[in-house]
């Protein structure tokens, strides 16, 4: 099995020889490389060749095309950019949303002239004709919709309006929505095999907001996203997502990304065989902080969790993106743990499909 074929199988719930691994690492290639996260932001070639010499480095299964999540933002009118050489990207001006009227400005979305999108579309072609072959490769498509709009407006302002004027939200959401199904599916016929958003300002919800506001955007967006492309969408809510995790099974995604605040077990009975899940070590405490030893502890806790729930869908990765610091020993030592893990992860077991 080539490590594209080992995830593909993974995630479709198949049998497989070992657990796939796909760390988050996208500013990590930057500083792996060489590079300023200026170079690594503004330069499709810089960036591509981060990617593929972390590759190289460490041979995980699946490889992620990222930037920032300013990425849409940007594409839509926003002012961004950092505010030091190894700063990441952020919004340079007042939030570019107040009122309806700003909405209706927004252009239409096209991902061959607006913003980064074709920098980071050409980033992809690069590294999927290097990697595509034999790699897993994720492409992000930034963010889903209410992260989106708290992008443009400001997270306060965004969570004023979700109490106050719920239409407005929606109206915004879908537009937002209009240029994640755009650039996504832009991604796509560039090569990537998964695509993939984040929607953390959703966690910040509550259950209730959650269901109201966040998760029908979310649906509409995945529905319409694997129509549009027939890839394997995921949905990443970082930090502690247990009160939303029963409504974010409902979301439709084929792959959910879970922080390290979520216990593995847990998830696997929330969630069911038939989603899978992507995580879910502590890339500060664990993988920045701690040693190979720690890291390989718990890589196998984590993959002994999903084997007794009966969880075979399972990426081994970070929660969230690496931190520029992490050792390399320790990346090292989680792909390993993942290589060395067959006797609790043994190809007979039920596929759950």
């Amino acid at each position: 099995m080539t490590s594209k074929q080992l995830v593909t199988a993974a995630l479709r719930g198949l049998p497989t020889p070992r657990i796939p691994t796909g760390p988050l690492a996208v500013h990590y290639c930057a500083g792996l490389a060489g590079y300023t996260l200026r170079q690594y932001t503004t330069d499709a070639k810089i960036l591509a060749e981060s990617v593929i010499r972390y590759y190289e480095m460490f041979k995980p299964d699946a490889v992620w095309l990222s930037a920032e999540t300013w990425i849409s933002a940007e594409a839509m009118g926003a002012r961004v950019g950092p505010l030091a050489d190894n700063q990441p990207f952020g919004g340079l001006d007042e939030p570019m949303i107040r009122s309806a009227a700003d909405i209706d400005r927004i252009p239409a979305p096209n991902p061959s002239s607006q913003g980064r999108y074709p920098l980071m579309l050409e980033a992809l072609v690069r590294v999927v004709e290097v990697l595509g072959q034999d790699v897993f490769i994720v492409a992000c498509f930034d963010q889903y919709p209410l992260s989106l709009a708290a992008a443009l407006m400001g997270i306060n302002e965004i969570m004023l309006k979700v109490y106050d004027d719920p239409p407005f939200v929606e109206a915004l959401m879908a537009r937002c929505s209009d240029y994640a199904l755009a650039y996504g599916s832009a991604l796509s016929r560039a090569g990537a095999h998964m695509l993939s958003g984040g929607d953390s300002p959703a966690g910040l919800l509550g259950p209730d907001l959650y269901q109201e506001i966040a998760l029908p955007a979310e649906r509409q967006l995945i529905k319409c996203m694997q129509a549009a492309t027939g890839k394997t969408v995921s949905l990443h809510i970082c930090g502690n997502a247990r009160p939303i995790l029963p409504f974010m099974k409902t979301s439709g995604a084929d792959v959910l990304e879970l922080d390290h605040a979520v216990s593995m077990a847990e998830a696997c009975r929330v969630v069911g065989p038939e989603v899978a899940l992507w995580g879910n070590i502590d890339p500060v405490s664990v993988l920045a902080q701690g040693t190979p030893e720690s890291v390989r502890a718990e890589s196998l806790r984590i993959i002994a969790a999903a084997r007794h729930a009966g969880h075979q869908r399972l990426v081994l990765s970070s929660g969230c993106t690496l931190a520029v610091e992490t050792p390399a020993a320790n990346l090292h030592a989680l792909i390993a743990a993942a290589r060395q893990a067959q006797d609790i992860h043994p190809t007979s077991m039920s596929t759950g499909s």
